[in-house]
């Protein structure tokens, strides 16, 4: 912006000279307009050559603007810009790092598995650069944001990864996918924490080619362990149900047969001989039996 502006002053300045050399000399007294050119070709030159620059810190991110002379050489000397920042590109140099969410596809890494198999990923991820930390992430490895992408971040998540790859056993990887990644995203985050957050990790793991078959295999076994545990546990239920029902019914057989015994028992206790005899005189209506006896029939009488 700078060198530009420097162009602009020069060729209008020059140009204003021409002009007047030009118009308001009469035409036999016009000679060269030396003074317009030198000062069209001084500015050229001028800013060509001058080391100022400016430079404008968008939003989201953060400026820092480091010493490139001394002792500290930009590691311990630098201050924090934003907006226009204007500074000498002989002895400053200004670095921008965004503090919002970048998202990074690496290409495929080859990691070992617990029990020595290996297993290829192809790891992406979201990472955010935190504000208060970039000068100190500076410091320590002064390079721009893309080279820390491809060089000490990139080794981080590899290295979290392959760390995290050794603990699982490789068919316990593929049926918890999930833990395994928020085991990875932990591991990131506790090394990563002191400059970066990572988020949404996916670690696109495939398996070697000779083991695919055999962990598939292994997995649909679970799956048929599973559903037969299933089936005798349901069986199970329906076994303890009809035995419940069962005693239920035995049960309610018992209770009824002690009501019935127990009402003959007290119906034997109330039937003593004088209870009976009372009972008679309560049905009796006063009348004598009376006995009508055939032609030629004897009525025997025992008069003992």
């Amino acid at each position: 912006m700078i060198t530009t502006s420097i162009i602009l002053i020069a060729l209008v300045l020059g140009g204003y000279h021409i002009y007047n050399s030009l118009t308001n000399v009469p035409s036999k007294d016009r000679t060269f307009p030396l003074k317009g050119v030198l000062i069209i070709v001084g500015g050229i030159i001028l800013a060509l050559v001058q080391p100022f620059n400016m430079d404008r810190v968008d939003a989201g991110h953060v400026g820092i603007k480091v010493k490139l002379t001394g002792n500290s050489r930009g590691v311990s000397n630098y201050e924090y810009k934003t907006g226009w920042v204007m500074y000498n590109s002989w002895t400053e140099q200004l670095y921008e790092f965004p503090t919002f969410q970048q998202h990074i596809d690496y290409e495929e890494q080859s990691v070992i598995t617990k029990g020595g198999f290996s297993a290829v990923i192809k790891p992406s991820f979201n990472y955010s650069l935190k504000s208060n930390a970039v000068g100190d992430m500076f410091q320590n490895l002064r390079l721009d944001i893309k080279e820390v992408e491809q060089g000490w971040l990139k080794n981080a998540i590899v290295g979290a990864v392959n760390d995290v790859a050794n603990k699982w056993e490789v068919d316990h990887i593929f049926n918890e996918r999930e833990q395994f990644e928020s085991s990875i995203i932990a591991e990131c985050n506790k090394r990563l924490s002191k400059w970066f957050s990572v988020s949404q990790l996916r670690t696109n793991i495939v398996p070697p080619s000779s083991l695919q078959e055999a962990i598939e295999a292994k997995t649909k076994a679970i799956q048929q362990a599973q559903a037969e545990d299933q089936k005798a546990l349901t069986a199970e239920a329906e076994a303890r149900k009809k035995i419940a029902q069962a005693k239920g019914d035995s049960a309610q057989v018992v209770i009824e047969a002690s009501a019935q015994a127990k009402a003959m028992h007290i119906k034997q206790m109330q039937l003593t001989p004088l209870y009976v005899e009372y009972m008679k005189i309560q049905k009796w209506d006063g009348k004598t039996p009376t006995t009508v006896l055939g032609n030629g029939t004897t009525t025997m009488v025992n008069v003992k």
